[in-house]
């Protein structure tokens, strides 16, 4: 019996993508390497190192110039985040979090991203979850199940309790690793191994697990 239901943040309660690609691409136009909205999409889901080995395929840094430049893209990142504002969730996500707490159920963020509590006091959903987990807690980024399983445990679910809504192919991997049912919105529709899949987050309300 489904009891709770796990959130990747970026691309499902919110998007943030267009602020990675510009800081991602203005990294790499500085460093000469090339980079494009393809290539951005092969990082949606991965942690910021993963990403940056992604970024500089083909091209040899070392270690400590690589620290330097996750650090320079973070930066350029959460700069643009103080634009963000509660304009930037939509009234079809708010009402879906608050349906879902007047069922009964425990949400939770699960977010590769070390910035997750800084967009939520952005956009005024701080306080709209009963757990995050973040990129704060884990040590292995998606596909690994790492950060769900953190997620879970928080608020007192096993896996097989719970729901995961991912837009990225590697958090559906991370979801199916972990035991939790998968249910895939945005990119992640084309996943095989998604249980449901919904264009809005809105139609989570009508899968039958929750209704």
């Amino acid at each position: 019996m489904i009891k709770g239901i796990i959130f990747d943040l970026d691309g499902v309660i919110l998007s943030t993508d267009d602020f990675h690609y510009k800081a991602w691409k203005a990294l790499a136009d500085r460093l000469g390497v090339p980079f494009d909205r393809e290539k951005n999409n092969r990082l949606r889901g991965v942690s910021r190192m993963a990403s940056l080995e992604i970024v500089l395929e083909g091209y040899d840094f070392s270690e400590e110039d690589k620290k330097r430049f996750a650090e320079e893209k973070n930066e350029a990142y959460r700069e643009s985040l103080k634009g963000l504002t509660p304009k930037d969730v939509t009234e079809e996500v708010r009402n879906t979090l608050e349906a879902l707490h007047q069922k009964g159920f425990k949400i939770a963020i699960g977010s590769s991203s070390k910035n997750t509590k800084l967009i939520l006091t952005q956009v005024g959903l701080l306080n709209a979850f009963d757990a995050i987990a973040d990129g704060t807690d884990i040590t292995h980024s998606k596909p690994n199940p790492e950060v769900f399983l953190v997620a879970s445990k928080r608020i007192c679910l096993d896996p097989s309790e719970c729901i995961v809504v991912e837009d990225a192919f590697a958090g559906i991997d991370a979801a199916i690793a972990g035991g939790f049912l998968p249910v895939a919105i945005g990119d992640a529709r084309n996943h095989k191994g998604a249980a449901h899949r919904i264009d809005s987050l809105g139609q989570l309300l009508s899968l039958p697990e929750i209704r």
